[in-house]
């Protein structure tokens, strides 16, 4: 079964929860919500739907419950992406790519691995 979508604030609370695994809500609260203005319900409410929707898991450890995530926040940003590629772009990249050739600040680092994946691509291609 495919798990829901994820909204922009729940991928990057998820993101956090990956960072600093077996948080206590009053945890997440403090590193995650306080810097954004969040109230603890308001966190709280967000990491339930998010264990709701199966991106997360929570255990009583030390009278508080503990969250962790139940997959790789690369699978969760995987999908985030296809979802936008889809929705947004029309299942094209090309906007995308255009946009990141107009923006000019793609680090050393991120150009090869771009030329990396452009390769691979190229490789399936003559595979077929």
């Amino acid at each position: 079964m495919a798990k829901k979508t994820i909204g922009d604030q729940e991928l990057a609370l998820l993101q956090y929860i990956e960072d600093v695994p077996k948080s206590s809500v009053a945890e997440v609260c403090a590193g995650y919500g306080e810097g954004r203005g969040l109230a603890r319900s308001t966190v709280l409410t967000m990491m339930e739907r998010l264990r709701a929707k199966g991106y997360l898991a929570r255990r009583k450890a030390e009278g508080a419950f503990r969250y962790s995530v139940t997959s790789e926040s690369g699978e969760v940003m995987t999908g985030a992406v296809a979802r936008f590629v889809e929705r947004t772009l029309q299942g094209s990249v090309s906007p995308f790519v255009a946009w990141m050739a107009e923006r000019g600040q793609v680090s050393d680092s991120e150009l090869a691995e771009l030329e990396a994946l452009v390769g691979q691509l190229q490789s399936k291609r003559k595979g077929r």
